[in-house]
């Protein structure tokens, strides 16, 4: 296939990708859930305002938001899900009520038809659609009303300092005054039962909830749909079909036989001399390894609240550092330092394929170096200061803590690495720009690389999309085009035309097979990837076509992980291809895992958990972190370290290194990663399946299921991998930290003359 062809099948599939995206985005606007003006009793008693739901929105983004428990399925997996949890206790408010007012016993002792009886009541009830949208009034019945009384004092006491409450916090990791004002609490029940409300009320004209249903919970009537189930069947059939189809292309076009003959006998980057820009690039690194360790403490402690409640090892951390400012750096320090050594290896990439060093260009390496410092710092500081309650809520969504996961720094924060993004790629354009418009085989291929690091700069200002009290439907819409669109799909791309690049410089890739390679896979990882931003849409308020489309192409994604071995294979032929390739040994070696993690983590675990009637049951439960750890790191973490490594060669191209250190990270990071994941996340998050299917979500997430012993025994096993996940991180800093002190380098011997 001519590579006109595929730029033309790009641009298509990308017009019509977005615009489908976009679509249903105005339909997500218009279908959203109410916000009711009033929320009012039966006798007119006002309970809940407007402006204490959106209030009460931003009180639950102070505290950590989806750092603690999640809201429709999304956020953290330590402590409920408030709107199953809500909904339960409203339920068994409400029955326990009528049981003891028409049979006088409590409603668990009554006969199994006449439990099924109120049952039936009870969804009547709950899912009847009381809101007067000409109004704006939501009128509640006097049981409802008494039963949100329930939660609210409940609640109250939970998040505030109700010392009868305390075994349940420490289950929770909640710290006791994690709320310390009443207008503050009250506003953040407000904001709970709507979510609630939003679960079990019935669109006009429908038998399905704002949320399709979701929680699962057979007592309010909370059951998959038909489209539920259709939809994850044509799903598998999206998937047999791509897989099919992909499987011809590939046998059609590709041919794994590699001919040594044609290779080049030296290295052709043995003579490069890196610019000033380009050696400025290293202390990045530096800061990247020391991320990497930070990132894996936080992980320890946060792992560890899941065991131990508030504390780590004996040491109170609750006032200090709770859970949720764990969680929140622990994720955060990821993506930072990820996309430091991503951004760095284009700053190193982009001079060395151009050959032209622009004037002031070491100049502005420093100055996004700087820059990136500070918005690390800033930003980790305003998240603590917001979760402690030390900002006011305009403050605290600006400078303070999100609430929303993967995007949790202030708006300022967020304004603040945008313009660092914006910096980023004025520095690439200005060093590539002398190669692209020059005329040459490699052209099309570079200007993919451009193209890809235009969306990388760009496509994150989808974070600043909505507001301080935008709905949450439309806050979720938008936040998945930065954590689906931005890192999932064009980190992507961007790494693989990154990868083809560099086999290319190193004369082990024909430019024209990697053009058309990369050309091709960039259109099937958008054609799903796009489109399939809407599966983690399903249950957010959304209208029932997000299901469709969504369990349609996020099938799609995961058909070209499917042939990730292949690539694995490849790339291992390459790495033992000539005597000098086995310098770039364990780059090449780590970009390899990225080829298997792509093919484990977000294809099969991915897959897991992408089908509706998946995640209907699962969604919220340890089956997602299993597929966020294997494809983040896994994917992402690796390939920005097999990056690291390849720039790390380049500045010390002249010696051998004494690879013993690479060796034990290598191996124990994979390792320690896989034993995590098959030890603890997977066998918790089954479990946590089988109790939703047949409970129902609450009962999944609570504390009765979660502090059991079968639990507490799988969640204390996680220590394993992380141990030896661990080991091989220190392994890696010392490494790096060993070629500027010398003692991973062999300087007995040149590699290449000056």
């Amino acid at each position: 296939m001519n590579t006109r062809t595929l730029w033309i099948g790009l641009g298509l599939v990308t017009l019509l990708s977005f615009s489908v995206l976009l679509f249903f985005g105005k339909e997500i606007y218009r279908q959203k859930p109410p916000i009711p003006e009033k929320v009012v009793s039966e006798s007119g008693e006002v309970l809940f305002t407007a402006q204490q739901i959106r209030d009460g929105q931003n009180v639950w983004q102070s505290i950590g938001g989806q750092q603690v428990g999640t809201v429709w399925g999304h956020g953290a997996y330590l402590a409920p899900d408030w709107s199953a949890d809500w909904l339960h206790r409203e339920s068994q408010t409400i029955l326990g009520g009528w049981s003891q007012t028409e049979f006088g016993i409590l409603f668990d002792n009554l006969a199994p038809e006449k439990q099924a009886m109120l049952e039936v009541r009870l969804q009547k009830a709950l899912r009847a659609n009381t809101y007067d949208e000409q109004t704006g009034i939501l009128r509640l019945s006097a049981d409802r009303v008494n039963a949100v009384k329930n939660n609210t004092a409940y609640y109250a006491g939970l998040f505030m300092d109700d010392t009868s409450l305390e075994n349940l916090r420490e289950a929770y990791s909640i710290p006791a005054g994690t709320i310390k004002d009443k207008e503050r609490m009250a506003a953040m029940n407000a904001f709970f039962f709507w979510a609630a409300w939003a679960c079990v009320t019935e669109r006009p004209g429908s038998d399905l909830t704002y949320t399709s249903n979701w929680p699962p919970d057979p007592v309010i009537g909370n059951k998959p749909s038909a489209g539920v189930v259709l939809w994850t069947g044509f799903s598998v059939i999206m998937l047999l079909v791509g897989v099919g189809l992909l499987a011809y292309y590939n046998a059609r076009n590709r041919s794994d036989v590699l001919d040594k003959s044609l290779l080049p006998q030296n290295d052709p980057l043995g003579g490069l001399n890196p610019t000033p820009s380009m050696k400025a690039v290293l202390k990045y690194y530096w800061v990247v390894v020391g991320l990497i360790l930070l990132q894996i403490l936080t992980g320890v402690i946060t792992a560890h609240f899941g065991v131990e409640g508030n504390s780590f090892y004996g040491l109170d951390l609750d006032n200090l550092m709770p859970y949720s400012i764990a969680r929140t750096w622990h994720i955060q320090l990821a993506l930072f330092w990820i996309a430091t050594a991503w951004l760095a290896a284009g700053l190193y990439i982009a001079p060395a394929v151009s050959g032209h060093e622009p004037k002031f260009q070491k100049f502005g390496v420093n100055l996004l170096f700087f820059a990136l410092i500070v918005i690390v710092v800033g930003s980790m500081a305003g998240e603590w200061m917001g979760v402690m309650q030390k900002l006011g809520l305009v403050k605290n969504f600006w400078f303070g803590h999100q609430g929303y996961e993967y995007v949790d720094l202030g708006r300022f924060w967020q304004i603040f690495l945008f313009a660092g993004f914006i910096i980023w790629l004025f520095l690439m354009f200005r060093a590539l720009w002398p190669a692209l418009i020059k005329k040459s085989e490699s052209r099309e291929l570079l200007i993919l690389f451009s193209i890809a690091t235009v969306a990388i700069a760009l496509f994150y200002g989808a974070g600043l999309m909505w507001g301080r009290q935008t709905h949450l439907s439309i806050a979720e819409y938008w936040r998945w085009w930065v954590v689906h669109l931005w890192v999932e799909g064009f980190f992507e791309v961007f790494a693989t035309v990154v990868a083809a690049f560099l086999f290319v410089r190193m004369g082990l890739l024909n430019i024209k097979y990697a053009t058309t390679g990369v050309l091709f896979a960039t259109i099937v990882y958008l054609a799903g990837g796009v489109i399939g931003t809407f599966h983690h849409l399903y249950f957010a308020g959304t209208p029932t076509g997000v299901i469709a489309l969504g369990a349609t192409f996020s099938a799609l994604e995961v058909v070209p992980l499917v042939f990730m071995g292949f690539e694995a294979y490849h790339n291992l032929q390459l790495s033992r291809a000539t005597a000098w390739v086995k310098a770039y040994k364990w780059p090449i070696y780590f970009i390899i895992s990225v080829s298997f993690w792509n093919l484990v983590g977000a294809g099969l675990f991915g897959f897991l958990i992408n089908p509706p009637i998946a995640l209907y049951y699962m969604q919220g439960l340890n089956t997602t972190p299993l597929h966020g750890h294997a494809a983040l790191f896994g994917v992402f973490g690796m390939l920005a370290i097999g990056l690291m490594l390849f720039v790390l060669k380049g500045l010390t191209i002249k010696y051998h290194w004494k690879t013993r250190m690479l060796s034990i990270a290598f191996w124990t990071m994979n390792g320690g990663l896989m034993l995590m994941l098959l030890l603890s996340l997977l066998p918790v998050g089954v479990l946590q399946t089988v109790a939703s299917i047949k409970v129902g979500m609450w009962y999944a997430r609570s504390a009765d299921f979660m502090q059991g012993d079968t639990m507490e025994t799988l969640r204390w096993l996680r220590l394993i991998g992380d141990t030896i996940f661990a080991v091989g991180s220190v392994a890696l800093a010392l490494f790096v930290v060993g070629l500027k002190t010398g003692w991973s380098i062999d300087k007995s011997q040149k590699l290449y003359q000056d």
